[in-house]
């Protein structure tokens, strides 16, 4: 009776969600606007650990004709929340869709422009 229970139970789940700023320059066919000299990307990815987030987004953003330059981690919600950071509701349900999903979520997307 017990091997019934442990196979209808749902194994624990060892994927987290972090916060990544990723900045990436310009790429033909990128989707910037005209002008822009390149955009930093807020995304949430899941990952067993912080280093395998980085690559998948990383990976992700290259199949998607941009040139990621560098990536900064900001931590799980609960890193985050441990450093003061106020976190509201929308971006937390975007955190659970990427932990759901075990996906890259673009929260947001910032252009540079030269100041010229």
């Amino acid at each position: 009776m017990s091997e019934t229970k442990k196979s209808k139970s749902k194994p624990a789940s060892r994927q987290q969600v972090f916060t990544l700023l990723v900045q990436i320059g310009r790429k033909a066919g990128d989707g910037l606007p005209d002008g822009a000299t390149g955009a930093a990307l807020m995304c949430f990815a899941s990952g067993v650990d912080e280093a395998e987030a980085v690559r998948e987004t990383v990976a992700l953003l290259k199949q998607a004709d941009t040139a990621p330059l560098d990536v900064t981690g900001y931590g799980t919600l609960d890193e985050r929340l441990a450093e003061g950071h106020e976190i509201d509701s929308e971006e937390r349900a975007l955190m659970q869709r990427a932990l759901d999903e075990n996906a890259v979520i673009v929260a947001q997307v910032t252009p540079f422009f030269d100041k010229d």
